[in-house]
């Protein structure tokens, strides 16, 4: 990102009614001149709306300041500075409108976000509504217990409360495995991340299910992290990318084309590496981890195709 020509402004999600947007495009435009509607709008806005969470850390969440940061955060303002330059305007503000799991699918399709960068899930039943970048990190859900837990995997919640935050995977996932295994947990939903990892503390909830990595962010952040442990294998693989309106395929064609160069330039690794293996703010703790096999191996031959 260059200098001053991207300024950041905030506001908060105030919802909207929901208007599915109208079917993806397949051909994409050859330059601005036939910018789809959203480029359009930008262009003549001066504007780009970056939808942010506040607590999914490390991808999207509020430092000390309130303000917006994370590694998702940073690779939006790489695209939005390519975007930028594909408008040829001389600046581009930024402005943040905060989303939670419930309506971050509803503010993207209904075009009150132009980026939507956080730990959003790419799958089949979502890309009817919405349009994915190539994804920036995989994952897989796992589950958030006290350290004196007694629990390793999920039939180990048998009779016991397991929670997950609502419009979630991780909770689409749990709700299913406990309905065909006939497991018999008691399953409750949670408005976000952080009251989940509150109930877990306080022994309201026997277990929280979430993304491994979002596990790793919330454990690093609260005041005694060594009284939390993750466990259990894998239930799902969660391809993680950055939502867009799905009426614009050449808003998407330039999403996609810099994450590649960010990728091959090693660029996108040294983001990674910023968030996941180095201090973070506001603790000023690392989660120490260092980019997983799985997004090495995708990262080869990176494509915003994912089998599910």
């Amino acid at each position: 990102m260059n200098g001053p020509k991207l300024v950041a402004s905030h506001r908060p999600f105030r919802g909207g009614q929901l208007a599915l947007t109208a079917a993806l495009c397949l051909g994409f435009a050859a330059s601005s001149a036939s910018a789809g509607p959203v480029l359009e709008r930008i262009k003549q806005s001066g504007k780009i709306v970056i939808g942010n969470r506040d607590a999914s850390v490390p991808f999207s969440y509020l430092d000390e300041n309130r303000k917006p940061v994370g590694y998702a955060v940073d690779l939006c303002l790489k695209i939005s500075e390519a975007i930028r330059k594909k408008l040829a305007l001389t600046k581009l503000e930024i402005e943040y409108l905060t989303v939670t799991s419930a309506t971050r699918i509803a503010a993207t399709a209904d075009n009150q976000v132009d980026l939507e960068c956080e730990s959003t899930t790419n799958n089949a039943e979502r890309r009817q509504k919405v349009a994915f970048a190539i994804p920036h990190y995989i994952t897989g859900a796992r589950y958030l217990v006290r350290a004196d837990s007694p629990i390793t995997e999920l039939t180990g919640f048998e009779g016991k409360k397991l929670v997950s935050t609502v419009g979630t995977t991780p909770l689409k996932a749990v709700n299913a495995a406990n309905r065909e295994r006939l497991i018999g947990i008691h399953i409750s939903e949670v408005p976000d991340h952080v009251r989940g990892v509150e109930m877990v503390e306080k022994g309201e909830a026997d277990g929280f299910a979430m993304d491994e990595v979002l596990l790793v962010g919330l454990i690093s952040s609260r005041p005694k992290p060594d009284a939390l442990k993750i466990v259990g294998k894998y239930l799902t693989t969660e391809a993680l990318g950055i939502m867009m309106p799905k009426t614009d395929p050449e808003l998407k064609q330039i999403v996609d084309a810099e994450i590649k160069r960010l990728i091959q330039s090693r660029e996108a690794a040294a983001i990674h590496d910023r968030w996941f293996t180095q201090p973070i703010p506001p603790s000023g703790r690392s989660l120490n981890l260092p980019m997983n096999y799985l997004l090495k191996d995708f990262w080869k031959f990176p494509s915003d195709f994912v089998p599910n």
